[in-house]
């Protein structure tokens, strides 16, 4: 299963940051984003992943995190 989120994870840093953060508490999971789209695009593959906790993780550290449609 793949989720796909809009971000404002606009800094390489941040990302790496958050990937690892992300890892820790979904793992297993292959995370990247492309933060060249204007979207700034998170995704999350695992086999099992609920779009929420990931949103919230990235809302309680300072960023912006929507599921796109």
């Amino acid at each position: 299963m793949i989720e796909v989120f809009r971000t404002n994870v606009c800094e390489e840093i941040q990302a790496s940051e958050i990937i690892a953060l992300l890892q820790q508490h979904f793992p297993g999971s292959k995370i990247n984003f492309d933060l060249e789209d204007c979207d700034k695009v998170l995704r999350v593959e695992a086999d099992h992943i609920l779009p929420y906790p990931v949103s919230k993780l990235l809302h309680s550290h300072g960023h912006l995190c929507e599921v796109l449609a």
